[in-house]
């Protein structure tokens, strides 16, 4: 126990008073009293926690419905099936999932991997990052001296600098 509240023992309310007894909710409950009575505390610590920040947007769409012509190319069970238009997130400009440099060789399996870090010239892998669920590629870390083709929606100029100095070639695809 703490010497503040140890100085309080042995006393008939321990520093709490008759009448209320430490019961109840002095403060309000919860963050209660945010812009009143512990304005102080907010403002000091959390600076910035009330208020509006940036624009709205209105109809944001975050889904995207594939055009009739790309039915046949939709993943998995969709593939070549007359069902209603399937709906996938990949065509939305919000859907911007990344993976670094560090993990692109991950993507390749094992045997493969030793495969090509074995024989630096011979055959060169290609990864595209859409079918791992991938669109931007960054370019934190590093990547061996192995030219590798790497197929992606975007790539940061970090990436595809050091893509290019290992030997390897950026494709960029829709």
């Amino acid at each position: 126990m703490t010497v503040s509240l140890e100085r309080g023992r042995g006393h008939v309310s321990a520093g709490h008073g008759r009448v209320g007894k430490h019961r109840k909710h002095p403060g309000g409950r919860g963050l209660a009293g945010g812009q009143h009575h512990h304005r102080t505390n907010l403002d000091k610590y959390h600076p910035g926690y009330f208020g509006k920040v940036g624009m709205r947007y209105f109809h944001k769409q975050q889904k995207y419905v594939l055009p009739e012509s790309d039915w046949c190319q939709a993943p998995g069970p969709l593939r070549g099936s007359l069902r209603p238009r399937p709906v996938l997130t990949i065509g939305s400009h919000f859907w911007k999932p990344v993976i670094n440099l560090d993990k692109l060789w991950t993507l390749v399996p094992a045997e493969k991997r030793e495969e090509y870090l074995a024989n630096k010239g011979d055959k060169v892998p290609v990864i595209d990052l859409l079918p791992f669920g991938y669109s931007k590629l960054l370019g934190k870390g590093r990547l061996p001296e192995v030219p590798i083709v790497v197929k992606a929606r975007w790539v940061s100029k970090l990436a595809e600098k050091k893509i290019t100095e290992a030997g390897g070639v950026v494709e960029l695809v829709a």
